[in-house]
């Protein structure tokens, strides 16, 4: 499977995904679909629709990307990922068609385009009740789009991946607004207006029923708790009130929000039926989880890791951190991909941090820890930046560097961020 062309290399186009799933007897058909796109929060939101429809009793299946440790993670049934075991045999049984399609395409199937396939096809042989799915890139060509969503989730669009969805708002959000299919109901979380106003005008174009962040749903107040916050959402059929949600920062209360809109969207919820039932809600929001999101590893000093991989993520992460964590030293440890705004992401640090160790973490992508140095230097200045290439040594150097702060009232934090890869 790894000697297909990789995530980071494309050829956007549909035929060859809907080719393998016409083979397959088209799994993805066999149960309805949540899609889930957007630039950040993608991922945070399908755990969230995940486990609040499993609190309602539905089985439920799960595709999202990157993983952290484990291909594995990808397809999740019943909340938990399928074994290896089963990842073998779903892939043996697709492996004869993955042949057929390539001797037929110019181009053979992607890692991504194999994945995808696997999840649909796990997903129907469970079966489940219901498949929430993560857009791997884009929208319209993700190898996802065969599925059509009876929800489509459109996630805060941000400039991400300009080589391939353009250098504008307005581009990317042309791409992921192709989600939203004829007859569905497009979840949005609050954009930039840009982005609004193409995904609405793709929603008058398909005749789909919009419900929008800020409008028809969104967070009306959130306090910080232990362990995460406490919020209140107004959503399409009422008020939410007393929602622990074990997650850090306004932009996980967000994705909450969003997320409890699509599964009210998807039961039907609205103002005539009246909210959806409160203690599921409450018990799916207390117990849920997103690895690498502001995840703590260990205390004194407390080392967090984050996925954050572009400006806007990372704006969200400080403001997370700086809301929920009383850090009076912290040192943040870098490793990011080349092909990322890192000038964009070491800006968004600078503010809160004390120094940063700058590293490479094991993606054949990754900026070399030579160039990421020299933009470091220009944004931190030489002495708040220490290098280390490897990973391993520069967590090491992170932890020693922000024990020196350990006997300061608040203590001293290591962030982890820069990269999915790097969190992994």
């Amino acid at each position: 499977l790894r000697q297909r062309w990789p995530e980071s290399r494309l050829e956007p186009s549909l035929d060859r995904i809907r080719a393998l799933v016409d083979l397959l007897g088209n799994p993805h058909r066999a149960y309805p679909v949540i899609h889930i796109g957007g630039t950040n929060g993608k991922t945070s939101t399908a755990r969230m629709v995940d486990a609040l429809l499993r609190g309602f009793g539905l089985r439920m299946g799960r595709f999202t990307s990157p993983d952290l440790s484990s291909v594995t993670e990808r397809i999740s049934i019943d909340g938990e990922p399928i074994s290896e075991a089963r990842f073998v045999e779903v892939y043996d049984d697709i492996r004869p068609y993955l042949y057929l399609v390539d001797k037929e395409q110019p181009v053979p199937l992607s890692y991504f385009e194999v994945l995808t396939a696997m999840a649909f096809a796990a997903f129907a042989d469970a079966p489940v009740d219901v498949a929430v799915i993560e857009v791997g890139m884009g929208g319209s060509w993700d190898s996802t789009n065969v599925a059509d969503g009876r929800v489509a989730v459109v996630t805060p669009i941000s400039l991400d991946h300009t080589a391939y969805l353009g250098d504008t708002i307005e581009q990317i959000a042309t791409e992921k607004a192709g989600i939203v299919k004829p007859g569905s109901v497009a979840v949005l979380a609050a954009q930039p207006p840009p982005a609004a106003d193409v995904l609405l005008r793709r929603v008058a174009d398909v005749g789909a029923t919009v419900a929008r962040e800020g409008s028809e749903f969104g967070v009306v107040r959130r306090t910080v708790a232990v362990g995460g916050q406490v919020i209140a959402v107004q959503g399409l059929g009422g008020g939410y009130d007393e929602l622990f949600l074990s997650l850090h920062g306004a932009h996980q209360a967000q994705n909450a929000a969003v997320a409890l809109a699509a599964v009210e969207a998807f039961l039907g919820a609205g103002r005539d039926t009246g909210i959806i039932d409160l203690d599921n809600v409450r018990q799916a929001f207390a117990t849920v989880s997103s690895p690498g999101r502001l995840e703590a590893l260990r205390s004194a000093p407390t080392v967090l890791i984050d996925a954050a991989h572009n400006p806007a993520g990372v704006v969200a992460t400080v403001a997370a951190l700086e809301e929920s964590f009383s850090f009076r030293r912290l040192v943040a440890l870098v490793a990011v991909l080349a092909d990322k705004d890192v000038r964009g992401i070491l800006a968004g640090l600078e503010p809160v941090v004390d120094e940063v160790v700058l590293t490479e973490n094991s993606s054949p992508r990754r900026m070399p820890v030579d160039d990421l140095a020299a933009l470091a230097v220009e944004v931190f200045g030489a002495e708040r930046v220490a290098v280390e290439p490897r990973l391993d040594d520069a967590l090491e150097t992170a932890v020693r560097l922000a024990e020196e702060g350990e006997e300061q009232i608040g203590g001293s934090g290591v962030l982890v961020i820069g990269s999915v890869v790097t969190a992994g």
